[in-house]
């Protein structure tokens, strides 16, 4: 059954609630428990649409309650119910899928799945999907936060982030993973989005690794470097690129950010994650770090 008008997960920033009236999405978007405004999101439902949900109120009621159940247990990592698996999408697009009571990320509590670039990723022990992040990039964070070494708000010590490159980036998953690698390690240790500098910036960069390597089957290439920043222990940031397995087969760049020191994930954890990659609905394709297509560099 079609899920009734209301307020679902955003299924392209999951940090976000959107307005589902009933067979599409619209564009009114909220943070999660925001105050819901006098009028209906979509006014061209009128008046029909308040006679509709007045006669189906015990119905609708009904329905809420069990996704907030659904979502509960997904949250909570206790795998999935036959409810959650029943209103899983199944279509890839994102913007014509119809919400599920758990959210771009319903079925497997274990794996999240970027509809976009066509792509699951592992979720290691102690990883969470991203819960109050401002990047709707990011797919996954290491749980919980604590307080930055510059004393400038809150920072986690793990995340994975994904996006499509654009046509004027490198063609080559070499060319894109070396272009990428400064960016993100500016994002990551230098300066955030809204101009702050959470590890008094970076001091120092050196490369640790790069090279060749098999994603979800594809021909892709990693650069990972080890930065040094002016306070805290600094920390490891990775580019890796290659080519999706979807639609015109645009290059896919994973980020990973792993701060260092005692407190950060291991960093075997991004071997893991890369050799974990899938296409959706493909779960025994190979690949990763260890499949190695040629000499690193």
């Amino acid at each position: 059954m079609t899920p009734p008008p209301g307020w679902y997960p955003d299924p392209n920033a999951p940090q976000l609630e959107r307005w589902w009236d009933g067979s599409a999405w619209t564009e009114h978007r909220r943070a999660p428990g925001a105050p819901v405004p006098p009028a209906a999101p979509d006014r061209a439902l009128g008046r029909a649409k308040a006679i509709a949900l007045v006669t189906a109120g015990a119905v609708l009621v009904a329905a809420i309650v069990t996704g907030a159940l659904v979502l509960r247990t997904d949250h909570k990592g206790a795998g999935s119910t036959e409810a959650d698996t029943a209103a899983t999408p199944t279509t890839s697009d994102p913007e014509s899928a119809a919400p599920s009571p758990s959210g771009t990320f319903a079925g497997d509590p274990a794996v999240v799945v970027d509809q976009l670039n066509g792509i699951t990723l592992p979720l290691p022990d102690g990883w969470e999907r991203p819960q109050y992040v401002a990047d709707e990039d990011v797919v996954m964070t290491t749980d919980g936060t604590y307080d930055c070494p510059a004393g400038v708000g809150l920072c986690r010590h793990g995340l994975v982030s994904t996006r499509t490159a654009t046509a004027t980036e490198g063609t080559s998953p070499e060319a894109l993973a070396k272009e990428d690698i400064p960016d993100a390690a500016d994002a990551a240790y230098e300066e955030n989005t809204i101009g702050e500098r959470p590890f008094g910036g970076i001091a120092s960069h050196r490369l640790v690794a790069s090279g060749q390597v098999a994603v979800a089957g594809r021909a892709g290439y990693y650069v990972r470097w080890r930065v040094t920043t002016a306070k805290g222990p600094g920390g490891y940031v990775q580019s890796l690129a290659f080519p999706s397995t979807v639609g015109t087969e645009a290059p896919v760049v994973v980020r990973f950010v792993f701060d260092a020191g005692p407190d950060g994930p291991a960093l075997s954890g991004m071997d893991e994650i890369t050799r974990g990659i899938r296409p959706v609905g493909d779960a025994d394709t190979g690949g990763g770090v260890g499949s190695s297509l040629g000499p690193s560099s």
